[in-house]
């Protein structure tokens, strides 16, 4: 499979108009796909992401703008976050609904700009069923879900059709605002899936009880959309091929559902993987790339219409690859397209290396749309921001001085450069990257590779002057002309303070991430945060699973035969030999604070590894015994070889007063700027938000 980091082409020489390749550079993912009325100009589907601006005053102008770069770039087919048909279905109070010609109205700027740029776009349609955040919800049963405090209404008979009427009408409105087509939400656990599965259906109607009972209201809702939208209209259906949870649908289920759902009238069949309470993991960085497409190519020989895969596919080589081996007829790309509205235009110049990749952290895509926050992107801040966060050319070109090439630093180099200022980036090392040279090496963060080769590469095209293994200070920089500095210094780990902090089984997570120092069999670790959890993490994996798509599978229980319902077995852990605690001084639950729709992934794979967690915690002392503590009122000694350090940082500043005295602005931001817990997101963001008013 694809789950391996794909190599880069020879990055010395920028690719031009001039020196293209006359063949297509991938000639599956950027082949038409003939749907009967119409064409789509290439088999990549930007999925869809609710990402906030649905809600926001003035959201439908940014939104449009959002799309359009996307259309832009190239997409052959962008299908939208999810709108709900009534009320009863939104994902939350006011959330995004069409179920008027009001409403209609308001989403034509969005259909209208994304045409202009020559490109389609379908609605999602959603209805959250017992997901919703809101006490109107409603399912096939009152079965609360494990996710949401609100326990649902069980639909009667006559709600049911009454439901599958503002489906196809919304359908209907949604045509008249302009969109191409709609995808029908039929997975991750929303009603009709819902509806679908033993799990949460225990109706005795006509909706219930028999496989073409709990199949009738996506058969149903499909049948009478087309019918309200007639032939020339493009409907996807979101099936859900692998349900991943206890209670889904077995795979001969799927099948008969996905047959019916083709004679019913649907254009297209969209993959959908897993349950949103599923406990485990299928979009987050640690999952092996394209790690489901066998799912869709199985279903291949069942129906005859196309078919699209999802899930993981985050490179033109990896998407060529799955439509290559016959997995699917079209792949589906959503956070890729966060991270870079332009991956198929700079594919189709053969310019890959060019393409900010996609990490799959979900630190401001997800868990911001789980928050109900806006959604963007750690590695490209201007997402969802295009009419806020804009790089104009610059009229006088400033020389900038920007020392420390870590996030916030590269960041900042590399959008500078692209407005048209001179700049010149300092590292005190041999390599860029600062903190993220740490990140990459823990198991299921490799992707933060793909990050490093992209800035690399855009400071070669922006000419960015790069001064590698350079430390600078205020005496360097005088007389050089230099308009204003940008210091990026990043942080430095906080010490520890407690009897024995200088005792030899002491480590900083320098020490084994950066340096490598030999790390004994019973390990301590102080601080529970992002780091803590990454040096545990890095300490108890021994296999990068990330690489072999097999081993994973088994990991984490996923029967690949399809032999049991949802298709789930038993979890196979490769034992490790490290005794690991992970230690917080806080009396909340360890990895609180980390990512909504990420922390339980680390902590659940911290527990298969038997990794003790351990919290209200207070440190007394180090020696030769090892770690003394004391937890509530209890006095323990952890008898370990080392005490690994992970417990905070300070901004490392020390250029800060020289700087000053040179009598040209400076800039501070970064970890330079705050500290805290390592914070890429917030560093990049400071870096083009200042490149962008500098």
């Amino acid at each position: 499979y694809y789950q391996f980091i794909i190599p880069i082409k020879n990055m010395d020489t920028p690719m031009s108009e001039s020196n293209q390749p006359h063949s297509s550079p991938y000639p599956h993912m950027l082949a038409p796909l003939d749907l009967g009325f119409t064409t789509l100009k290439n088999r990549v589907l930007m999925g869809s992401m609710h990402v906030g601006l649905e809600e926001e005053k003035g959201g439908f102008a940014k939104l449009a703008a959002f799309y359009a770069a996307r259309a832009k770039g190239g997409v052959g087919l962008i299908v939208t976050g999810g709108i709900s048909p009534n009320i009863a279905g939104w994902v939350a109070p006011f959330a995004g609904r069409m179920s008027s010609s009001r409403h209609a109205k308001k989403h034509q700027v969005i259909t209208d700009a994304v045409h202009a740029e020559a490109g389609k776009i379908c609605m999602q349609i959603l209805h959250s069923g017992r997901y919703g955040y809101h006490p109107l919800n409603v399912s096939a049963s009152a079965v609360k879900s494990p996710i949401t405090p609100f326990k649902p209404k069980s639909l009667s008979t006559r709600g049911v059709y009454k439901t599958i009427n503002d489906y196809a009408q919304c359908a209907v409105y949604a045509q008249s605002a302009g969109y191409d087509g709609v995808e029908i939400m039929g997975s991750e656990g929303y009603l009709i899936n819902q509806f679908f599965c033993e799990r949460t259906n225990f109706r005795d109607d006509e909706f219930g009880g028999s496989l073409e009972n709990r199949a009738r209201l996506a058969i149903e809702t499909v049948k009478q959309t087309r019918a309200e939208v007639g032939p020339n209209f493009i409907i996807i259906y979101r099936l859900s091929m692998l349900d991943l949870v206890e209670g889904g649908a077995p795979w001969d289920e799927v099948v008969y559902l996905a047959k019916a759902i083709e004679a019913a009238g649907a254009t297209l069949i969209n993959t959908g993987i897993g349950w949103h309470e599923s406990r485990v993991p299928t979009i987050a960085t640690s999952v092996p790339r394209a790690a489901f497409t066998w799912i869709t190519q199985r279903m291949k020989s069942e129906v005859t219409i196309p078919l699209i895969t999802t899930n993981r596919i985050n490179t033109p080589e990896v998407a060529e690859q799955v439509l290559a081996d016959g997995h699917a007829d079209m792949v589906s790309m959503a956070r890729p397209f966060l991270a870079d509205p332009d991956f198929v235009a700079k594919a189709m110049r053969n310019q890959s290396d060019q393409i900010n990749t996609c990490i799959a952290c979900n630190q401001a895509c997800l868990d911001h749309a789980f928050e109900q926050k806006r959604a963007s992107c750690l590695v490209n801040p201007q997402a969802c921001y295009e009419t806020e966060l804009i790089f104009k050319t610059v009229g006088q070109a400033k020389k900038l001085a920007v020392i420390g090439a870590g996030p916030a630093g590269l960041a900042f180099a590399t959008y500078a450069a692209k407005r048209g200022h001179d700049v010149h980036l300092y590292e005190q090392s041999s390599a860029i990257g600062g903190q993220f040279n740490y990140a990459k090496q823990v198991p299921g963060k490799e992707e933060f590779y793909e990050t490093l080769r992209y800035y690399a590469r855009m400071i070669e095209v922006l000419g960015v002057q790069l001064h590698l293994n350079t430390r600078v200070d205020a005496k360097a920089l005088a007389g050089q002309g230099f308009a204003e500095v940008i210091m990026a210094t990043g942080i430095k780990p906080r010490d520890l303070t407690i009897p024995g902090h200088d005792h030899t089984k002491v480590m900083s997570y320098i020490d084994v991430l950066r340096d490598h120092k030999p790390v004994g069999q019973k390990v301590a670790v102080i601080g529970a945060g992002g780091i803590g959890f990454d040096v545990s993490e890095y300490l108890v994996e021994h296999e990068n699973l990330t690489t072999n798509l097999d081993k994973w599978l088994t990991h984490w229980g996923i029967d690949k035969n399809y032999t049991t319902p949802g298709s789930l077995t038993e979890k196979h852990i490769t034992p490790t030999t490290r005794e690991v605690y992970l230690l917080q001084r806080k009396t909340s639950k360890v990895g609180k604070g980390l990512g909504k729709t990420t922390g339980w992934i680390h902590r659940t794979s911290l527990a298969h590894h038997q990794v003790k967690m351990m919290s209200g915690v207070s440190y007394e002392k180090i020696d030769d015994a090892g770690l003394h503590i004391m937890v509530g009122d209890e006095y323990q000694i952890l008898d370990v070889d080392h005490v690994i350090v992970c417990a905070g940082q300070e901004p490392l500043r020390e250029l800060e007063t020289q700087l000053q005295a040179l009598s040209i602005p400076l800039h501070i931001i970064g970890g330079a700027y705050e500290a805290g817990e390592l914070d890429a997101k917030r560093a990049i963001r400071q870096g083009a938000e200042l490149a962008a008013k500098i």
